[in-house]
């Protein structure tokens, strides 16, 4: 989609009433919707986290920015993941956090991006965080300059090809809930991009098909 087009359709998308849970359990593991059934999340006092999900033009066209996370001895080693990390308490809000933590990783400052929307928050059990994602658009071409600890590499993803339904797959894989169980993926450029961060993604395309349908 031709950014400019794109740009048209924000003040649409603002108002979209958010699709959560019924977005999430569509990339959702049948394992994770059982654990997370009736959960009592505040009793985990879980950590805080904000990402960054981040729309911007390259060659005139809309993109997706996602990172590939550096190995280490962690739950979500050399995952696909949204910019982002865990909330300071020098930050003002969440979405101060989700900008720190893009500016911190990919080399984006605050002021070029403005953020757009707040989106469900995403509780994650193996590693007890709870990650609020926000929807932020930069109106230029990026360079990005990922810090070498955290970041292995950068994936652009046109819009177009997110929301092409034939990135939708399934594949087995062994979780923190099982092993060798199917599992709803995202199959980006040859990652298979699964569990909380597909999740968020789901979201992310229910609204931006919404917002398209209602324009159209």
């Amino acid at each position: 989609m031709d950014f400019q087009d794109f740009l048209q359709y924000v003040p649409n998308l603002i108002p979209v009433v958010l699709p959560a849970e019924t977005a999430h359990v569509k990339m959702a593991p049948l394992e994770r919707i059982q654990t997370l059934k009736n959960l009592d999340i505040d009793a985990k006092k879980p950590r805080i986290a904000a990402v960054m999900m981040l729309l911007y033009p390259k060659n005139e066209k809309t993109h997706l920015v996602l990172i590939v996370r550096n190995a280490y001895n962690g739950v979500h080693s050399s995952q696909i993941a949204f910019p982002g990390g865990k909330y300071e308490t020098t930050d003002s809000d969440f979405a101060a956090t989700a900008l720190r933590e893009t500016n911190e990783e990919i080399g984006i400052t605050p002021e070029k991006i403005e953020v757009i929307k707040q989106f469900t928050p995403m509780y994650i059990p193996p590693s007890n965080f709870l990650v609020h994602p926000f929807l932020g658009i930069s109106s230029e071409e990026l360079s990005f300059y990922p810090d070498a600890r955290e970041v292995a590499d950068i994936i652009e993803l046109p819009l177009s090809v997110f929301l092409n339904d034939e990135i939708i797959i399934e594949t087995i894989l062994s979780t923190s809930y099982a092993a060798n169980i199917s599992v709803p993926a995202f199959n980006i450029q040859n990652h298979v991009v699964w569990g909380a961060t597909a999740m968020m993604l789901s979201e992310l395309r229910e609204v931006l098909k919404i917002t398209f349908e209602e324009r159209i």
